[in-house]
């Protein structure tokens, strides 16, 4: 169960297997959410003026598939590190290679990303997401 207060967060949260009630924390970078026994992916809050954005972390295999599939379309060497923060302009990804590997992502996962979707990838990260949300909205 979490809560929040003005910039402080109120958590129920488990440490060392024990439950340990009202844990009170002031500027959390991320939470952990166990629900009826459901494990969810970590949420990030990064801050927005006075709000917090929440942003679902993916799920880590799906970021590496998406690592694997932009090594694959940049034709990047094997030892190349390709991470969940990597930016796909960083990487030497022009818009026509983002293209390409928003349709590799399609192949992979059986999924239509939207153009708005599209240009708002920047990163491994950012395109995990989206593609774990569309997932989740087809099942």
């Amino acid at each position: 169960m979490a809560s929040m207060v003005r910039s402080s967060m109120s958590l129920t949260a488990l440490s060392n297997q024990a439950l340990v009630s009202g844990t009170r924390t002031s500027n959390p970078s991320s939470v952990s959410l166990s629900i009826k026994g459901r494990n969810f992916p970590s949420i990030t809050l990064q801050p927005r003026g006075r709000r917090f954005q929440f942003r679902c972390a993916a799920k880590p295999e799906t970021v590496q598939k998406v690592c694997d599939i932009v090594k694959k379309q940049l034709a990047l060497s094997e030892d190349s590190t390709v991470t969940g923060e990597s930016k796909f302009a960083a990487l030497g990804a022009d818009s026509l290679d983002t293209v390409e590997i928003v349709m590799g992502l399609e192949e992979e996962f059986g999924i239509t990303v939207e153009e708005d979707s599209a240009q708002s990838i920047a990163t491994v990260q950012d395109a995990a997401e989206m593609i774990d949300k569309l997932l989740e909205s087809k099942a």
